[in-house]
C-alpha cells in the first residue's frame, strides 16, 4: 500500500481525548493537571529511571517506548511543550559484582562505592557506571529515541539537587514518619533518608543519623569503621538519599510531571508520593504496569536470565513489532517469550494495514485506536508486506530453505516482480524468518506417518490440486482442502489440517492452506504429498 493512497486527517483533540487508547487516557491525566495551572518551567517533563548496576534490557525498552507513546499522545491533546528524561541512578552504592563483568575481583575490591567511581572492568570509560550510561545511550538512539539523558552524580555534584535535598533535611522528622512505618523493627533502629558519602572509604553508607542540623544543612553520624563522629553537608554530593525518598527528591527537583512504574514498585511510589506532598509539591502522574512472564509463568528477572532479551528479540523480528507488544494491554501480566513473536510480527502488519484504511475512511476513532498511530508517533509507513510472517515461516519450512534467495524464487512466482528492492519490508522479514526456522522450528520437526484415512484424503487433495488450472488462486486452493476432507470423513476438519501439518510440515500447527498451496506451488505440493505417502519425509 502506498502512502499516497490516503492523507491523514488533522486530528480532532476531542476525540482524541475521549479514546480508549491507553496512552490517550494517560495523557488525558495531564491536561486536567495543567488545566488551571501551567507546568513548572513552562515544560511537561516526562521521566523514565534506569539503574546502571546492569546493561539496558528488554524492560528498559518497554518503559521508555510506552512513556514515548504517553508524550506523544499528549501532543496531540495540547500545545504545552514536553521533554523526557532518562535519569541513571549511578550515584547507587555498588552492592554486588555482576556476574557478567570481567575483573571480578578488582570489582569485589570497590563495594559500596558509587557507581561512577567503581572502575570500569571493560575499560571504555573512566567508571562502570559511566559505561554502562554509554550503553544506555546507545540503546535508545538505536531506536531513534527523543530525551534528555541526566546522570544521578551530576545532578547530586553539580548542586542541581541541593534546594530539595536542603527542603527534605528541614522535613527530617517527618519523612521518618512516612517511611518508618513501613519497616521492621531492627531496620526502623538503622534507617535514615540520607546516605553519607564516606569520606574516608569512598563508600555510600547505610548509617542512622545522631543529629541534623537544618539550618547549617549538615547531618551527624558515627563512622562504622572507626567510630568516629563525623558531620558532613547533605549538597555537592557529600550525600545522597535512600531509593523511596530519592525518587521523591528528583521529583520535585527536576519537576517530573509524568512517571510510569512496575506493578512491583507500588508501594514505592505510594511511598515517594507522600514524601513529595510532605515537600509541598504534587506527585508526577503515571501508569503502574503489569510485568513480563517466561514460558513457565514466573516473572522475569534479570538476575535469573529468564525470558527474552532484547537482542534476541532482534534476531527474529522487527523492533515496531516489540513495540506493539509494549503497547498492548500494559496493565496485563504477559508472556515474554520466542513463541510469542511470530504472531506480534503479523498483528503488527495488521494493524499497519487498519490504520490506512481508517485514514482513508477518515474514521479518526479508529485511527486514534490503532497501535501503528502510537508505535509511529501517529505517521505509519505504509508498506505491508504481501506475505505473512507466519506463511514464511511455514515456507522456509517446506522448502528446507537456508537463503533467501530459495525464497524469492517461490515468492516471485506469488507477487509477480518482487524483489527485495520492491519489497523491503518482506526483505526483512525474510531474514528474521530464516533466523526464527533455524533456532525454533528446524529442531523440533517431527514428522508422522498418515493414517489410512489420511492418506486417501491426500490423495485426494493431491488428483484436485493437479487438475485445477494453472490460475486457480488461494481461495480455489482453499476450498479444494475443504473438499477433501470433507469427501473422506473428516467431521472436524480441525483435525484434517492438524494432519497436514503434522504429516507434510512436521509441525502442530501451520498456515492456512490454500494461501501456503499458492506460495509455495500446486507442483511442489503434490510432490510434498508423495513424499509423504512414501515416507520420506523426515526432519532435516
Amino acid at each position: 500500500m502506498e502512502s499516497e493512497l490516503a492523507t491523514l486527517p488533522d486530528i480532532d483533540r476531542d476525540l482524541a481525548l475521549k479514546s480508549n487508547a491507553w496512552p490517550f487516557q494517560e495523557a488525558a491525566k495531564l491536561v486536567k493537571r495543567f488545566s488551571k495551572t501551567p507546568p513548572k518551567n513552562g515544560v511537561v517533563l516526562f521521566e523514565t529511571g534506569y539503574g546502571p548496576s546492569g546493561l539496558p534490557h528488554i524492560g528498559t525498552f518497554g518503559e521508555v517506548v510506552r512513556t514515548s507513546m504517553v508524550r506523544h499522545a499528549f501532543s496531540v491533546l495540547s500545545d504545552l511543550p514536553t521533554k523526557l528524561i532518562c535519569f541513571s541512578d549511578d550515584m547507587d552504592g555498588l552492592r554486588k559484582v555482576p556476574t557478567n563483568v570481567p575483573g571480578q575481583d578488582e570489582m569485589a575490591r570497590h563495594l559500596y562505592k558509587p557507581l561512577t567511581q567503581v572502575p570500569d572492568p571493560f575499560g571504555t570509560h573512566p567508571s562502570f557506571g559511566e559505561h554502562n550510561n554509554a550503553r544506555l545511550m546507545a540503546f535508545l538512539d538505536q531506536f531513534g529515541f527523543d530525551y534528555e539523558f541526566r546522570s544521578s552524580t551530576q545532578c547530586y555534584t553539580s548542586g542541581l539537587f541541593d534546594e530539595t535535598l536542603l527542603a527534605m533535611l528541614g522535613a527530617y522528622e517527618k519523612v521518618m514518619n512516612v517511611i518508618l512505618p513501613t519497616l521492621g523493627e531492627e531496620r526502623r533502629k538503622t534507617y535514615s533518608p540520607f546516605l553519607p558519602v564516606c569520606p574516608k572509604t569512598g563508600h555510600v553508607l547505610q548509617v542512622p543519623m545522631t543529629h541534623t542540623d537544618p539550618a547549617a544543612g549538615t547531618v551527624t553520624y558515627i563512622d562504622p569503621n572507626d567510630g568516629e563522629e563525623m558531620t558532613t553537608p547533605v549538597t555537592g554530593g557529600a550525600c545522597k538519599l535512600q531509593w523511596k525518598a530519592d525518587w521523591a527528591m528528583r521529583w520535585v527537583a527536576l519537576s517530573v510531571d509524568y512517571e510510569m512504574a512496575g506493578k512491583d514498585l507500588i508501594e514505592s511510589v505510594t511511598l515517594s508520593s507522600k514524601i513529595v506532598r510532605v515537600l509541598g509539591e504534587t506527585p508526577p502522574e503515571g501508569l503502574s504496569y503489569e510485568l513480563f512472564l517466561d514460558d513457565k509463568g514466573e516473572k522475569i528477572s534479570k538476575s535469573k536470565g529468564n525470558g527474552l532479551s532484547i537482542e534476541e528479540w532482534l534476531r527474529y523480528a522487527t523492533d515496531e513489532s516489540l513495540s506493539l507488544y509494549m503497547y498492548t494491554s500494559p496493565r496485563k501480566a504477559k508472556r515474554l517469550y520466542f513463541d510469542v513473536i511470530p504472531k506480534a510480527v503479523d498483528e503488527y502488519f495488521s494493524h499497519i494495514g487498519g490504520f490506512w484504511k481508517a485514514a482513508e475512511a477518515e474514521d479518526q476513532a479508529k485511527l486514534l485506536s490503532n497501535p501503528a498511530y502510537h508505535i509511529h508517533n501517529g505517521a505509519p509507513p505504509a508498506d505491508v508486506p504481501p506475505i505473512s510472517f507466519a506463511l514464511l515461516l511455514n515456507l522456509v519450512s517446506a522448502a528446507n530453505a537456508e537463503s533467501a534467495d530459495t525464497l524469492w524464487g517461490f515468492i516471485a512466482r506469488y507477487v509477480p516482480g518482487a524483489s527485495a528492492a520492491t519489497h523491503p519490508a518482506l526483505a526483512a522479514l525474510i531474514d528474521k524468518a530464516l533466523a526464527y526456522y533455524e533456532d525454533f522450528v528446524k529442531p523440533t520437526k517431527a514428522f508422522r506417518s498418515p493414517t489410512s484415512q489420511e492418506r486417501d484424503a491426500m490423495q485426494d487433495l493431491a488428483a484436485r490440486l493437479e487438475a485445477l488450472p494453472e490460475d486457480a488462486d488461494a481461495e480455489t486452493l482453499q476450498s479444494e482442502v475443504f473438499a477433501a476432507g470433507r469427501e473422506n470423513g473428516f467431521e472436524n476438519l480441525r483435525d484434517w489440517f492438524k494432519a497436514l501439518y503434522e504429516c507434510l510440515l512436521g509441525q502442530s500447527q501451520g498456515p492456512r492452506m490454500g494461501g501456503f498451496i499458492a506460495l509455495y506451488g500446486r507442483g511442489e505440493t503434490v510432490a510434498l504429498i508423495q513424499d509423504c505417502l512414501a515416507g520420506k519425509l523426515t526432519a532435516v
